[in-house]
């Protein structure tokens, strides 16, 4: 394998080596995490622009469920060929190209006349979403030394919450300020253009992954980056570490669906496909995108419903730091199943009370808690944990094929929960509908205890050969 003479960074100033390292890993954390915030506002807005796009637009129960998936169906595929992409041409690259669709669609959600070119434009903008939903953590996930890959990877998840959190702020501005002018949730989706000028600019200055680098051959940038973010010490160690894989893994070529005749990559790949299915189908989104009009059914008026949500958004981003917290302290794979028991006992009471108590405020105050309780434990444990274990648990040649199909299937999760809840909703209401969740619920919890793997405190070199070490004795 011979270095190749040009990358992603080779001409710019990107990979020289600068004095303090902490600073530049910091702030190619925050940089690159806009597309988790981008992520985050672009699902999360729809929940209070919704009701008045029904208005302008005549939805019916049909075209409300597909203006809302449309983006969730885009983020499948957008995920699936975003990984590979990143695989042929780096992390970086593929991040400014995806911060210019998140730009165009949103833009083109905001100009959208009818319900048609809606649809569409919220798909475009999906391919933007599932992109960054699994380049971004893999990104991540390389730039950081193994101490502290959970908390910088799920600082992604951080931004997330927080971008739903200020959809859900901006949402109730608008709407309580400006709610009787026509027009006002075209205001509330082009905010988004805002973060995704940011992510292209940004981006232009930040380091491309050491390990995609080397994955090319490039060892001579790989170090450079490597020194950039670490001390020289640290830099060095893990150069050698980072070369050696790189160098095994190019013999046994890129990573392809014929790799999956092997046992010990096949198990990974059940892992990642079961992580990403028991994330959604804890009907988290269903919260994150009808929140506003759960509250109003259980006995909040329009306007009072969209301030009551920001307080679903404002527990998402405070149990996401707890997350953080913990990731440090306990096991993913404990954090993983405590999150799915909370969060299928909160489901099991919100169909319980939903159904016992009388349409009004009292049930409304009632549905919001155990909402906000939810969402405790989903950003506090299950959405950290998940993303986290995603970006690591694959080998370095398969990284990109192995998340990108983990996160398709996840979308497609999604998408069917967002297309299906308020058809769900008006079938057999909303007590039976969370009753539904529950259930499922129940097999995630299943799921988790029986399959999924502790990755705490090892390197992603380790995690490789462990897996294989596992195969091998089975």
């Amino acid at each position: 394998m011979t270095a190749t003479s040009s990358s992603p960074v080779s001409e710019d100033s990107s990979t020289k080596p600068a004095g303090n390292h902490k600073r530049a890993l910091r702030t190619a954390t925050i940089i690159s995490t806009f597309g988790g915030l981008l992520f985050g506002y672009d699902t999360g807005v729809i929940n209070g622009a919704l009701p008045y796009m029904q208005e302008d637009l005549g939805l019916t129960p049909l075209t409300e469920g597909l203006v809302t998936s449309s983006l969730l169906f885009g983020a499948a595929f957008g995920a699936l060929f975003g990984g590979r992409l990143a695989d042929r041409s780096g992390r970086r690259k593929i991040i400014m190209v995806l911060a210019m669709i998140f730009l165009v669609g949103t833009l083109a959600c905001t100009f959208a006349p009818n319900t048609e070119v809606m649809i569409l434009a919220r798909f475009v903008l999906g391919l933007a979403v599932g992109g960054a939903s699994v380049t971004v953590p893999v990104y991540l996930a390389e730039v950081s030394p193994s101490a502290r890959r959970g908390r910088i990877v799920t600082q992604n998840e951080l931004m997330i919450v927080t971008g739903q959190l200020l959809a859900f702020v901006f949402n109730a501005y608008l709407g309580n300020t400006f709610g009787e002018a026509g027009g006002i949730w075209r205001w509330m989706l082009v905010i988004a253009t805002l973060p995704a000028i940011a992510l292209w600019i940004g981006m232009n200055f930040m380091p491309e992954s050491p390990r995609w680098l080397a994955s090319m051959g490039s060892f001579g940038e790989t170090l450079s980056v490597l020194q950039r973010l670490r001390s020289q010490e640290e830099a060095r160690k893990e150069f050698e570490e980072v070369k050696a894989m790189a160098v095994e893994d190019y013999k046994a070529k890129m990573g392809s669906w014929k790799d999956l005749s092997i046992p010990w990559l096949r198990r990974i790949f059940v892992v990642g496909i079961g992580l990403a299915v028991i994330q959604q189908i804890t009907g988290v989104n269903s919260i994150m995108y009808y929140g506003t009009q759960i509250l109003a059914q259980s006995g909040f008026g329009r306007e009072a419903a969209l301030t009551a949500n920001i307080a679903n958004g404002i527990i998402s981003v405070l149990a996401t730091f707890v997350g953080i917290w913990l990731l440090g302290k306990v096991g993913r794979r404990r954090m993983l199943i405590t999150g799915q028991i909370g969060t299928t006992s909160a489901l099991l009471l919100i169909g319980m009370f939903s159904l016992v108590l009388p349409e009004g405020t009292t049930r409304g105050f009632v549905i919001l808690a155990l909402t906000v309780t939810f969402l405790a434990f989903q950003q506090g444990a299950i959405s950290p944990v998940t993303w986290l274990m995603l970006s690591e648990i694959f080998p370095l040649k398969m990284r990109g094929l192995g998340m990108g199909a983990s996160a398709f299937v996840l979308w497609i999760v999604n998408f069917l929960v967002g297309f299906g809840f308020p058809q769900l909703l008006a079938a057999i209401g909303l007590s039976n509908t969370f009753f539904v969740f529950a259930v499922l619920g129940v097999g995630a919890i299943l799921f988790a205890a029986r399959y999924i793997p502790e990755t705490k405190d090892k390197s992603l070199e380790d995690l490789e050969l462990h897996f294989k070490g596992l195969a091998g004795t089975r």
